[in-house]
């Protein structure tokens, strides 16, 4: 079997099954485990897949800079963005993670809100500006240039000290075995604490970060409250979150 057909071979089935075992792939396609690593290993090099321990998962397709992942899937994040704000309470606290889609939820927050919206994003600091009755805490540190968020020590110190009511997360993966993960350490490291201390969290993701993976872990999928997708996610993509015990939610168009 040619190379090019094995790797085929390899895209088809973590579109279909969310992972690959290497073990089990190089029997069924009757070739060695030394041939699938280096097909694994050519297709990460690639920017295609993630390698895990065994096997690999689809890679997130979140590479893209702010300002271009600003005009992919709008639709899908407003949909998703429009259900997010239905999570919201007066009074709470609510951290508000960077990424476009939370800065589609700062933009639809009822006017008339009293809450206290906690941000590592200067986009979404600026998006609330004129709203009355938030009280915005910018949280400081140095500049993700990608995802327009700050990150390093600060921002995890200063987000260790607030313990919120609701986190909205900004995912760049989400798979049910491997968890929620990111491409950038820092910034998994700021992740992390958010979700730590929110008594809620609810991510936010479109179909194509379902079921994929980056190198650095947030957290165990177990720690979500919610998974809010786009409306037309496919009910076989979502059913293994949904098992675990999270509120799946769609978006609404």
């Amino acid at each position: 079997m040619l190379k090019e057909e094995r790797q085929q071979i390899i895209m088809e089935t973590l579109r279909r099954e969310g992972k690959i075992v290497a073990v089990d792939l190089s029997s069924a396609i009757n070739v060695s485990e030394d041939t699938i690593r280096r097909d694994l290993r050519d297709l990460a090099d690639a920017g295609l897949i993630q390698r895990v321990h065994g096997g690999a998962l689809l890679r997130s397709p979140a590479g893209a800079s702010y300002k271009e992942r600003q005009y992919m899937s709008s639709d899908a994040k407003i949909a998703i963005a429009r259900t997010a704000v239905s999570l919201v309470q007066n009074r709470q606290v609510i951290l508000l993670d960077g990424g476009t889609t939370t800065l589609e939820i700062a933009r639809r927050l009822p006017l008339g809100l009293h809450a206290t919206v906690v941000t590592n994003s200067p986009p979404i600091a600026v998006a609330l500006a004129d709203y009355p009755d938030i009280q915005i805490v910018m949280i400081g540190g140095h500049m993700l240039s990608p995802s327009l968020v700050t990150i390093g020590a600060a921002a995890v110190e200063a987000f260790a000290a607030i313990h919120a009511d609701l986190c909205m997360l900004g995912v760049c993966s989400l798979h049910p075995e491997m968890g929620i993960s990111t491409p950038n350490y820092e910034e998994s490291l700021v992740k992390r604490i958010m979700v730590a201390n929110s008594a809620e969290v609810a991510a936010l993701a479109t179909v194509d970060k379902l079921n994929t993976g980056a190198p650095y872990t947030v957290a165990p999928i177990s720690d979500l409250t919610y998974i809010i997708t786009e409306p037309d996610a496919p009910d076989e993509i979502l059913k293994p979150y949904e098992e675990m015990g999270i509120t799946i939610l769609k978006g609404k168009m």
